[in-house]
């Protein structure tokens, strides 16, 4: 009995700590909105004093640097992102990269704000070799997909883009991009538990219905994630014909993109947020790199750029 509640009351401790860093960040998140970053010091400090320094802690305080980013307070963003780099680096001298889910996320994000502040002041030449730099030092890591973004977002375009890895795929053979040249590309990067992917399929489709017969050519790359419905564990033969299962039943009006099944492809085209967009042009060069969802009427023209309408 005694050993019983003994367990309870540490599995408690666990939840009750658990559910105190979700608050901190949630909290912290809501001061940005605010732009309140006095109040989100005042947080941190407070949940410091209390249970020290945690990989929860140092990812609010990423939090803050990329609050600060946004309100284009770029001193502060500096400072903070400066803050949470020397922090998870400290943390991380004791522990793997990729031990636990919050340093990876701060330190990406203290990498990212430093790089976008760079760039906002005029140095993205510097803000790319930094970027370059720590790519090379995390390649084997979670968070080198997350680099590669940023330094796809600040030098990819007017470039040509990486080939696709297609070994596996979903559906129809997808044709190699270099076979494509002649004809413009759009590149959607898609999750099977992306709901903003869902979201974007009417549109995707609309531009298929409207620039299809002038060339354009949609392909949707993907990659396992190592789970099926409801976060349940899947191997790749399991999770394999769930995503197939995925694309039926969420992308048949798509039904003419090509499906290439790859983490590479995700890596190389920093494909960290879902959905990601690359429109090519008709040389294979790079045109657009967005990560995230676009409005159908921004992403429609860049389109009709391309081909020149």
């Amino acid at each position: 009995m005694f050993v019983t509640m003994c367990m309870r009351s540490i599995v408690l401790a666990m939840v009750l700590q658990a559910a105190a860093s979700a608050s901190l960040i949630s909290d912290v998140k809501a001061t940005n909105a605010k732009k309140d970053f006095a109040a989100g010091e005042r947080l941190i400090a407070a949940y410091r004093a209390e249970k020290g320094i945690t990989p929860e802690m140092i990812e609010a305080v990423s939090w803050l640097g990329r609050g600060a980013l946004a309100a284009k307070e770029y001193d502060k963003a500096e400072d903070y992102a400066g803050q949470a780099r020397e922090l998870a680096l400290a943390e991380l001298a004791k522990r793997p990269m990729d031990a636990e889910p919050h340093l990876p996320l701060a330190l990406g994000a203290s990498q990212e704000v430093h790089a976008l502040a760079l760039d906002a002041r005029g140095e993205r030449g510097e803000a790319v070799s930094f970027l370059r730099a720590e790519l090379a030092k995390y390649r084997d890591t979670s968070i080198r997909t997350r680099i590669q973004k940023n330094i796809n977002v600040l030098s990819l375009e007017g470039k040509p883009a990486p080939a696709l890895e297609m070994a596996q795929w979903i559906g129809a053979k997808p044709t190699p991009l270099a076979q494509l040249k002649g004809k413009p590309v759009l590149l959607f990067f898609w999750a099977h538990w992306c709901g903003d992917c869902k979201n974007e399929v009417a549109d995707l489709a609309k531009l298929v219905e409207t620039y299809g017969p002038k060339g354009l050519v949609l392909v949707g790359p993907t990659q396992h994630y190592g789970y099926v419905a409801k976060g349940q564990d899947a191997a790749p033969e399991v999770e394999t014909p769930y995503i197939a299962d995925v694309r039926q039943k969420y992308y048949a009006p798509l039904g003419t993109m090509t499906v290439p099944l790859s983490q590479e492809n995700f890596k190389n085209f920093g494909a960290s947020t879902t959905p990601t967009l690359v429109l090519l042009d008709r040389n294979g060069v790079v045109q657009l790199y967005h990560p995230g969802a676009m409005p159908y009427d921004q992403l429609a023209a860049k389109i009709a750029q391309v081909l020149g309408d």
